[in-house]
């Protein structure tokens, strides 16, 4: 899949959910992923928590804090042929979240493959 069409997902905010196993919901001013943006994702069990964007390159890369804490980074990684890779990069302390990011690669894939 093109790069751009990747990044458009993972920085389209009202996107999350769809993809995101451990979003269900999200309340931010901003649709799209930038440098300094903040709201706050629902959690599955019910719960608010905020966020900030704290780091941030155009069609690249993009990280955030949760409850101030460095959560997950998103990077994409263009390839010669049109394609991409999507890596998430995630903190020592949360290496059990790996299976979560996984899981969210997998779901963005199928949605993907889903979108005309």
């Amino acid at each position: 899949m093109p790069s751009d069409v990747v990044w458009d997902v993972i920085t389209d905010t009202t996107r999350w959910p769809e993809w995101g196993p451990s979003v269900s919901a999200v309340d931010c001013r901003e649709r799209y992923v930038r440098k300094g943006i903040r709201g706050r994702v629902r959690l599955p069990f019910s719960m608010w928590v905020p966020f900030a964007i704290t780091e941030y390159e155009d069609r690249r890369y993009w990280a955030w804090n949760i409850w101030g804490v460095r959560a997950t980074g998103h990077r994409i990684e263009p390839l010669g042929d049109g394609s991409c890779l999507l890596i998430f990069e995630v903190p020592f302390f949360a290496a059990p979240y790996l299976f979560i990011c996984w899981l969210a690669i997998r779901r963005i894939a199928s949605l993907l493959e889903e979108d005309p």
